[in-house]
Parts: structure tokens; C-alpha cells; sequence
């Protein structure tokens, strides 16, 4: 299994939309999503999300053959478990297109960038800089989301210090590139 660029994530796409024709709803969470929205950097695996595991198994299963048949790593991820989602995040999930019966989301991208900044490595800092220079996120919403997370971020392991010190970090890098 290597790392993996836009181009497999679609091929991955498409297969599972040949062979998964039931209704379903996926959504991309981390280095996927962001190959999708335009990312040039490579992933190790995609991460999905979906409604619910329970009711999905068929979509799993095929989700599981496919990423077996192509070689490619998959990861499921419940962001709410990691992370203090944003309120309204179901409003800012971005729809992709159908691949056969499943619609394709991308998870909304400032959860995305706050679970970024919870792990806060040199690639995760990158990818934030990243949404931040293509237009996805404002950087003050994203400190607007960060400062709402920092009262309840313990409970998910999340150090709000980290999380203000990665802040800091991705506005002076943004300042930076931006002038």
C-alpha cells in the first residue's frame, strides 16, 4: 500500500460506484478530501465517515473490496469523536457528486481543519495553510471555531493550548503567503 493522490482516490470512487448500487451517503474526512478540493500533497489512506456504520454494512463491505482490490489503505473516522465539531457543520459539507447509488461529500472543511490543528503535525499545518490559500476557509471563522472548541476540547484529548498554538501558527504562516 502506498501513498495516494487524487487520481486514486477517484479510481477508488468509481469502482465503488460500480459495484455498490444501493443508496448511500459517504463523507471524505482528511487527506482524501483535501486531494479532492485540490491538494497537490499525497495521502496515506482515506478517511470516510458515514451516517451510520450499522445501516451502511453492504456499503462497507464493498468500501473494504474495492480499497482491497486497488491496494489503498481506508480508515474510518468519526470526527465528533476527536474532535468539538462546529456548530452548523452539517450546513458546510460539500457535495461532490454520485458515484453510482452513494452521494459523495467532503466533511465540512473547517471540522476538517480543526482536527488538523488537534494533531497539529507539520503536514496537518500544511493542509489547514492549504484550505486557508484556496478560498475553503476564512481564517477568522476558523478562529471563531477554535475559541467555541477550547471549553469542551479536553473532553475529546484535545489540548486547547495545542490547539490555539497551531492557530497561531497557520495565521502567521496564512499572513505570510498572503502579504
Amino acid at each position: 500500500m502506498g501513498s495516494i493522490a487524487t487520481e486514486e482516490v477517484m479510481r477508488f470512487l468509481e469502482k465503488l460506484g460500480e459495484v455498490h448500487q444501493e443508496k448511500a451517503v459517504l463523507y471524505l474526512i482528511g487527506g482524501g478530501a483535501l486531494c479532492l478540493l485540490g491538494n497537490p500533497r499525497r495521502t496515506a489512506d482515506i478517511d470516510f465517515s458515514l451516517t451510520s456504520l450499522a445501516g451502511n454494512k453492504s456499503l462497507v463491505d464493498s468500501m473494504l473490496a474495492v480499497a482491497d482490490e486497488l491496494r489503498i489503505e481506508l480508515e474510518v473516522i468519526t470526527l465528533e469523536e476527536f474532535v468539538p465539531v462546529p456548530e452548523g457543520s452539517s450546513q458546510r459539507h460539500i457535495f461532490v457528486r454520485r458515484f453510482g447509488g452513494i452521494e459523495l461529500f467532503i466533511y465540512d472543511p473547517y471540522a476538517i481543519a480543526l482536527s488538523k490543528l488537534a494533531r497539529g503535525l507539520e503536514t496537518d499545518i500544511q493542509d489547514v495553510l492549504f484550505l486557508l490559500e484556496a478560498e475553503i476557509i476564512d481564517i477568522e471563522k476558523l478562529a471563531y471555531f477554535v475559541e467555541q472548541a477550547l471549553p469542551v476540547a479536553w473532553e475529546k484529548d484535545v489540548d486547547p493550548d495545542d490547539l490555539k498554538l497551531y492557530l497561531g501558527e497557520v495565521r502567521k504562516l496564512y499572513q505570510n503567503a498572503v502579504g
